[in-house]
């Protein structure tokens, strides 16, 4: 008799310890954090636990700034500043998921808030970010999330303005910009007669560099702007090759 009632309270003990977890998982519990770097659209590094840790957003991807591979992607600064903007305007807080809490970058994945408000949503409708990373079971607000990138899809705004720039499996610079080019149609009659060679650069320092026909480095630039001119190149900023 002894025996059950000890093994009874032990049962109950344990009962206690696990309800006073503070682990979130399943839950939709916002942790107050201070954030300590934006790294580009979809990463930032906060203080967590007393330790400064990378996070990743969930459930969305943005064009990168700064990767060993791809470089700079078109539009990936901007949605860095976007990012930054908004983390900067209020409180943040994260939530967590009911699945893995870190990638195999060992980043902590989390959905992200400023007074409350989705970062991913407010990213995902001004079209600076698409739906990606789709790994259940974290998928709380992958419905939300489609429907915010819907909106940003219908107005053709940010990375949605670029036929086939944004793909399931990312961003293709390439296609932003022989879309780029297309849509710099002509608007008079020196663009009319095929005149704007001028190619504008933005190298990965952010950089405006304009590059003219007789320039030796004309034919391995990848333009993000075209010009009809050097004085409509350095009235949009740009410099010459060397200046």
């Amino acid at each position: 008799m002894k025996l059950k009632l000890i093994l009874l309270c032990l049962f109950f003990l344990s009962g206690c310890g696990i309800s006073d977890s503070t682990d979130t998982s399943g839950t939709t519990d916002q942790i107050p954090v201070e954030v300590t770097q934006v790294i580009d659209g979809d990463t930032i590094k906060i203080i967590y636990e007393g330790e400064e840790v990378t996070v990743r957003y969930l459930l969305v991807d943005t064009p990168e700034t700064n990767h060993p591979r791809l470089g700079e992607q078109p539009l990936g600064k901007k949605a860095t500043e976007a990012n930054k903007r908004l983390i900067e305007s209020g409180d943040v807080s994260i939530e967590f998921d009911v699945g893995d809490r870190f990638d195999d970058y060992d980043r902590l994945l989390a959905y992200i808030y400023v007074d409350g408000e989705s970062i991913q949503v407010q990213m995902l409708e001004s079209g600076l970010a698409r739906v990606a990373y789709v790994f259940p079971p974290n998928t709380r607000y992958l419905s939300d999330f489609e429907q915010a990138e819907q909106v940003a899809k219908e107005n053709e705004t940010g990375v949605w303005q670029y036929e086939n720039y944004s793909t399931e499996r990312g961003f293709d610079s390439e296609a932003y910009r022989q879309e780029s080019a297309g849509n710099a149609s002509p608007s008079n009659e020196e663009q009319a007669n095929g005149d704007c060679d001028i190619k504008g650069n933005i190298n990965r320092s952010g950089n405006k560099i304009y590059h003219l026909p007789s320039d030796s480095s004309y034919e391995q630039t990848n333009p993000e702007e075209w010009f009809c001119s050097e004085q409509k190149a350095k009235d949009a900023g740009f410099r010459g090759v060397g200046q």
